[in-house]
This record gives structure tokens, sequence and C-alpha cells, in this order.
């Protein structure tokens, strides 16, 4: 009798050990569980730790709340200013309803995937390429709401949506690549030439100062000698004034104006002489007037007669 009481007893211990071991689960911090008892669920959500379950009848699921990173596959579109583009994600959510992410839909995780691929074709079709490039912040936010609402009642919260990537045709690369050059050029230039009006600005206070005060200018003409020979050449600097470049230059200029006035004078047609004015001789009227008859000249002989 004893020995059949130890044995039914060893029994039960046996079938009590077989029921805790395939009735005892253990949920880590990171989880939650969810219990259906003959497929209805249970309102009672499992915290982390060791629970029973009742084995056959009861049904856990353990959902994880921990943040899921999943990358969201390259998406093929063309964008407001038609542009083809190729364009891939990554996507940041949890559960923060282990109920409505078991009952509300049959995958969560298969469900936002699809979810960000849509939502990220559409956001491609409704920006420009200038958008997708520069401002990504904007459609990082726009893409996060879009996923977000629906994922809300699937007890998914969308933490973070990132654009990685945006491919390019090698074409309009090539044509961004001479726009960039071309600006870049542009930019430069301006520069330059804001650095030459500065220069001269201050060009010209020098002179002026130096203008005023003329040894200022042989110390500078100095101060360059010294610096040319400091350097190991073979150059040999010899200060020229400049006032005696300019003496040179017009006594240069006043030479050919001589030359061409000799020219021209020479070249002149000589006068004609003035016409001879007759001489009238005057004749007084009168008896008072009557010429003295004339004396025949000494030095003259008269004619002989043979």
């Amino acid at each position: 009798m004893a020995q059949e009481l130890v044995i039914a007893l060893v029994a039960v211990l046996c079938a009590a050990a077989l029921y805790v071991a395939s009735a005892a689960r253990v949920i880590r911090q990171y989880e939650r569980g969810v219990v259906l008892r003959l497929g209805r669920l249970r309102e009672e959500v499992r915290r982390p730790g060791f629970t029973m379950v009742v084995p056959g009848i009861d049904r856990l699921r353990k959902v994880n709340l921990q943040i899921v990173t999943m990358p969201v596959p390259a998406q093929d579109g063309i964008t407001r200013d038609n542009v083809t583009v190729r364009v891939d994600a990554v996507i940041y959510f949890k559960v923060v309803d282990p109920t409505s992410a078991v009952i509300a839909v049959e995958d969560y995780r298969f469900a936002v995937s699809q979810m960000a691929q849509t939502s990220l074709r559409s956001i491609i079709g409704k920006s420009d390429l200038d958008d997708l490039l520069s401002n990504r912040e904007k459609l990082n936010q726009g893409l996060e709401v879009m996923i977000d609402s629906p994922a809300v009642s699937w007890g998914v919260q969308i933490d973070r949506v990132e654009i990685k990537d945006v491919s390019l045709p090698e074409t309009m690369k090539r044509s961004m690549a001479r726009q960039a050059e071309a600006d870049r050029e542009r930019r430069a230039r301006v520069i330059n030439a804001d650095a030459e009006l500065q220069a001269s600005k201050k060009l010209a206070q020098a002179a002026g100062e130096m203008s005023a005060q003329p040894a200022a200018l042989q110390l500078r003409l100095l101060q360059t000698v010294v610096a040319v020979a400091a350097e190991k050449n073979s150059t040999l600097v010899l200060p020229f004034p400049v006032e005696l470049l300019r003496f040179l230059e017009r006594a240069q200029q006043q030479q050919p104006a001589a030359e061409e006035e000799e020219e021209a004078e020479r070249h002149e047609p000589a006068a004609p002489p003035a016409p001879a004015v007759p001489v009238v001789p005057f004749v007084p009227t009168g008896p008072a007037a009557a010429p003295a008859p004339a004396e025949p000249s000494s030095s003259k002989k008269p004619f002989a007669h043979h």
C-alpha cells in the first residue's frame, strides 16, 4: 500500500513538473506578452519576468519593444522637375501598443516596410531635385508624417526616417559638375575684382600720402631694393628717377611736332611779288612853274660837220 502511494505521489510530481515546464514562460525586459485564450484576447499584458499559461489553451505572443532599424529598398522615381532618380532610405520605429501590433495587423514589420516604400515614391514625385539634394530635413519630416499616420493604428510609432542616398544619371552628374564649376569660376572672378578694387583704393591713398611727403617715396624705393637684394639671385636693381622718364617722354613728344612745323614751312609756296606802282611826275601849272631851259651838259660835245 505504501509503495502504491509513493508511486502515485511520484507520478503526480512528474505530471506537475511536466505541467509547469510546459506552462512556464519567461518574458525578457524589452518584451511584452499578449495572451490569447481559446482565440480570445486576454486584456492583461504580461510583464517581463516569469509567467504561466495554460498549456493547450493559452497562446502567448511576445512583442519586441526595441527600436527596429529597417532599410527601405531603393525606389526609382521622377521628380517634379522631370529628373529620374533612385532614392533609398532607412526607417526607425518601435512598438508602443503590443495588443494592437498583434491584433490590428498581421505582420507589422512588413506593413511598415511597404508603407515606407510607397511614401518614399510619393515624396520623390512631389519634390524637386534641389530639395532631394539640399533640403533633406524637410523631406524626412514629411516622409515620417506620411508613414506614421497609418502606423498609429497598428500600435507602431515611427521614431525617425532618413533618406540615405540619391543616385543620379551620369548625364545629370556631368551637367551639375559643369554648373558648379561655372559658379565657382564666377565667384572667383567676383572676389578677384573686389580685391583689385580694394587694392586700387589703398594704392590711391598711399600715392596721396607719398605725394605729400616725397621722402616717403625714396624710402619705399630703398625698401624694395633691400627686399630684392635679400634673395640669392643675380638680378641687379638700378633705381631710375621717374621724373627723368617723364622729361624724356615730353621731349620725345615735342620733337615730332617741331619737325612737322619745319616740314610745313619748307613745302609752303613763295608769295608772288607785289605789282609795281607807276610813278607819275608832278608838273606844276602857270608861269611861275615854267621849267628853266636845260643847260647843255659839258660832257656832251656838239656834232662836228665836215
